[in-house]
């Protein structure tokens, strides 16, 4: 059995951990702030990853590290450096492998769908540009390292768009607004699956220092929407997009930059993942009784 060490507490960084224990593996999960993040066979220890030096104590002995670590949204081009520079630096220090959880942001608006994991990064937007920093920091690393990137979440305590624009309104059966064209097919990623790929990506054999996308399901913004409201026994009462000024007058100035995300068919080749690492996408009936587990 390895050692690991989890950094940052969040829904896939604590799924990843538990993942790994009921493996039988040794595991350390890592945060500025652990709270009540109490699983079983699981250390918890409190840390700041920008910390490079506390952090590669904790990490001594560990067979790999997984970066798991968020930034506040608004802040990631300047609070993510720090970051992960932090964890590579105790990465090196304890000649542990390096597997980030990134997303798709990198490839930018211009790149071709179905987005393959093996594409040039050409982000388009602020984010992107800080996930592409990120990952070429990592690649740079004298360890080896491994991204596995996600589409936009659904799952249990995750944060995302849907969770935070259009399921408040789903819940209490209000009309449902959304960004982008609500009839545009989108990768949606199940947390669990994202955690599974990490794990499954601790013993991958072949080539490090790659990129693996997170195998996903798909449905347009509308599709989500109606099913979500159906799994609730809701009526859908009514659903539209919001316009640019409509979320710049309502603060969502994060969302404007990113809603390229949403206004075309975004789809995803997870084949490698599916083919090396074993990990194929869970329902989306699953993901979204997952989402809605406080609600059901």
């Amino acid at each position: 059995m390895s050692f690991y060490v989890v950094v940052g507490a969040g829904p896939v960084g604590r799924e990843t951990a538990r993942l790994l224990s009921e493996e039988g593996h040794e595991v350390v999960l890592t945060s500025r702030s652990i709270g009540s993040n109490v699983l079983p066979n699981v250390r918890t220890i409190q840390a700041d990853a920008t910390d490079a030096s506390e952090l590669s104590r904790i990490c001594r002995g560990a067979d790999a590290i997984f970066m798991c670590a968020m930034a506040a949204y608004d802040r990631w081009p300047t609070d993510f450096f720090p970051i992960i520079d932090g964890t590579v630096r105790a990465a090196e220090a304890v000649g542990a492998k390096l597997i980030v959880l990134g997303n798709l942001y990198g490839y930018g608006e211009n790149a071709d769908s179905p987005l393959r994991c093996d594409l040039p990064l050409n982000p388009t937007s602020r984010k992107g540009t800080a996930r592409t920093i990120m990952w070429q920091r990592a690649v740079r690393a004298d360890v080896p390292a491994l991204e596995i990137r996600s589409s936009d979440y659904l799952g249990h305590g995750a944060i995302s768009y849907f969770s935070l624009i259009a399921l408040p309104s789903i819940i209490d059966g209000k009309p449902t607004a959304f960004i982008g064209d609500l009839d545009a097919t989108h990768a949606w990623s199940f947390t669990r699956d994202v955690a599974s790929t990490l794990v499954a990506a601790a013993s991958y054999k072949g080539e490090w220092d790659r990129a693996f996308h997170v195998p996903s399901q798909y449905a347009s913004p509308r599709e989500l929407i109606q099913k979500t409201a159906a799994m609730l026994a809701r009526e859908v009462s009514g659903i539209r997009s919001y316009s640019a000024s409509e979320m710049e007058s309502l603060g969502m100035h994060e969302a404007v930059e990113m809603s390229y995300l949403f206004e075309s068919p975004l789809l995803v080749d997870a084949f490698d993942t599916e083919a090396l690492l074993g990990v194929k996408a869970s329902s989306l009936e699953e993901m979204i009784a997952d989402t809605l587990r406080d609600h059901l």
